[in-house]
């Protein structure tokens, strides 16, 4: 896992920009591309045992599927994923290069878009 997959400066902003969205529920932040991750972020509390690399595999598969299948949907273009664990969420916003993981502890339905919003901004 290289330290330059994302530059200090965009890393900075990601995990600023999910701060300023979510607060204290922020448990952690994760840049990814198809071959590669950071880990951004990790709040104190908790350990950093979590096998990213399995997760980071099966979220961009997830997203590539995701996107496919819904293409074209009344329902509009797919814009982020947010999953629900006992004990917290991942949301997952994925461009066809990049992407970034959030996991979070419970926060409202507004939270969540607020973050989505904000992030996809830098994603750009």
């Amino acid at each position: 896992m290289p330290a330059d997959l994302v530059d200090a400066e965009t890393a900075d902003h990601i995990v600023r920009t999910a701060r300023t969205a979510v607060g204290d529920s922020l448990r952690s932040a994760t840049y990814f591309t198809r071959d590669d991750f950071e880990q951004l972020y990790l709040r104190s509390d908790l350990e950093r045992d979590a096998d990213l690399s399995t997760f980071i595999g099966n979220e961009w598969r997830g997203f590539q599927i995701t996107e496919d299948a819904y293409q074209g949907s009344e329902l509009g273009d797919y814009r982020y994923t947010i999953r629900v664990f006992d004990h917290g969420y991942l949301v997952r916003l994925t461009t066809d290069r990049e992407g970034v993981l959030v996991t979070t502890d419970g926060i409202t339905m507004q939270d969540f878009e607020a973050l989505a919003s904000a992030i996809g901004a830098v994603l750009g």
